[in-house]
């Protein structure tokens, strides 16, 4: 990395290189904004799998889940620097991994996640595109990176937190937009596209993208910054970030399924030892077949899915050895002993997971040339298919659950209601100057981002359904301005807050008797 690429990770914001002692205070600037924002205080209150209430504080929440993310992402940010000159001087040349930064990424990651987590997120993107026309409707990353570029504020610029290039990249886990600068790749063949890019049999969520078309000129500017990395690659910092999450997500919430007693250990040990008996029959049975939920199906289904779409990792070999190693230490392990707040038990789950990170931290390597579906930064295989069965016990066994869907159908209403009523009380000429402050400021500053794409970018603007042609009259362009404020606004609550605005918004007695 020559001194030109060092300049170009910065930004000219005069900072006291004295006042730290650091080499690039510049980040440490970027970490303590984006610490000291009212989002990242608000993620104390959004849930993260499962809400706290009737569980005590025990579990985790996106505040702590952001802040073990970025402890496990340093840790490794130090090992790729410090520990082998072979990697750290890969991680040169591709324009360095700065452990500030990858902090700063880590406390960034989760910004844009509205009320209710990732059910959230689906909710709001299917309103967003049937409700609102907006085409590229509502993605957390996108929404994470609109934080830090526009929404939030700082005391040096007018609209977003003045971030480092390097920063802005490294939240950039899917440098691409939703319907503009999408990757130029094969899209005929899920296995040769990023990871998240593609909406089909293999993924199992709407296609992910990292910055809204308002945004995009933030993204490029911030991606210019690395020659060296393929315009569909994560930055050495991002992928650094986007590792720490997976390893952070796979354990934490099963700790909080442990404690929350919601994870049982019966169901998930008949499934294990099912297929770890009957693997080669489960093997010979048709798909269809599969879908039965029977003992071993889900595991079996699993396999089949992680070799038809990361075929350059993916191995029986690799995939049963996890299995068998999830199904000691976790199911005949720490589940076999129901958690009942006792000190044996504390020191049981938190042995168990500290054991578990310490070993995908050290499981790590740096790739020059990645595969596609990869990063240069990345785990060993063994440590991938151990995120992956992980990431499966509490998806299978938790989030699948029928009780755990009845919530999810509720918070979904609640959602649905705050899009629908903010847009009809906007749309009213004698009442809409009267909606909250912040959701006015949200509309003007979407509806101005819109009309400057009129003037720099017109090719940028959603094409009208009728004429095929970029939507550019004033008309189509405040529509669309409001359809934006309005997700930036719900996706700035609570999920108590959102859930006391909807009943307060649907008139309910019980919200105006509590002053709720």
């Amino acid at each position: 990395m020559d001194d030109e690429q060092r300049r170009r990770r910065l930004i000219p914001e005069p900072v006291d290189r004295f006042a730290t002692g650091e080499e690039y205070p510049e980040y440490r600037v970027d970490l303590e904004r984006i610490r000291f924002s009212p989002y990242f205080a608000r993620l104390s209150a959004v849930t993260q799998v499962v809400s706290p209430s009737g569980v005590g504080q025990v579990v985790h929440n996106r505040l702590t889940h952001s802040i073990k993310v970025t402890a496990v992402a340093r840790a490794i940010a130090m090992q790729l620097t410090t520990t082998d000159p072979a990697q750290a001087a890969i991680v040169e040349r591709l324009g360095g991994c700065d452990p500030v930064v990858v902090q700063a990424a880590a406390s960034a990651h989760d910004l844009g996640h509205p009320p209710f987590g990732h059910l959230g997120e689906q909710v709001l993107d299917r309103l967003a595109r049937e409700r609102l026309g907006l085409a590229e409707g509502f993605e957390g990353n996108a929404q994470s990176f609109r934080i830090l570029s526009a929404l939030d504020v700082c005391e040096t610029v007018k609209e977003g937190l003045n971030l480092t290039a390097a920063s802005r990249a490294a939240v950039l886990k899917y440098p691409w937009g939703r319907i503009v600068h999408r990757p130029d790749l094969d899209p005929a063949d899920p296995t040769r596209m990023p990871r998240g890019s593609t909406a089909s049999r293999w993924e199992t969520a709407p296609p992910k993208f990292s910055a809204y078309t308002l945004d995009l000129d933030d993204m490029l500017d911030a991606r210019s910054a690395f020659a060296a990395i393929a315009p569909w690659q994560q930055t050495v910092e991002c992928s650094v970030m986007d590792v720490a999450d997976d390893i952070a997500y796979s354990l934490h919430d099963l700790d909080d399924f442990y404690r929350a007693g919601v994870l049982q250990q019966a169901a998930v040990a008949v499934e294990f030892r099912t297929f770890l008996r009957d693997q080669r029959a489960l093997a010979a049975l048709d798909a269809d077949e599969l879908w039965n939920r029977a003992p071993g199906h889900s595991l079996e289904l699993l396999r089949r899915r992680i070799v038809s779409r990361d075929p350059w990792i993916a191995s029986d070999e690799h995939f049963r050895a996890s299995v068998q190693r999830v199904a000691t230490e976790l199911v005949e392990g720490l589940l076999a002993v129901p958690f009942d707040g006792s000190s044996r038990t504390e020191r049981a789950i938190e042995s168990f997971v500290s054991s578990w990170i310490g070993r995908l931290q050290r499981s790590v390597l740096v790739v020059e040339e990645p595969n596609v579906r990869s990063g240069h930064v990345s785990l060993l295989p063994e440590a991938w298919h151990d995120v992956t069965v992980l990431k499966f016990v509490h998806t299978r066994f938790v989030i699948d659950r029928p009780d755990f869907a009845t919530y999810q159908r509720g918070q979904s209403r609640v959602l649905d209601v705050l899009v629908s009523e903010l847009d009809r009380w906007l749309d009213d000429p004698r009442d809409g100057p009267r909606a909250p402050q912040k959701l006015l400021d949200f509309v003007e500053l979407a509806t101005d981002g819109y009309f400057r794409l009129r003037a720099d970018n017109p090719d940028w603007l959603p094409d009208d359904p009728e004429t095929g042609r970029p939507q550019a009259d004033p008309s189509a362009l405040g529509r669309l301005g409001r359809a934006r404020g309005i997700l930036d606004y719900v996706a700035s609550l609570t999920d108590e807050q959102a859930t006391a605005l909807a009943a307060r918004l649907r008139g309910d007695r019980e919200a105006w008797a509590f002053g709720s």
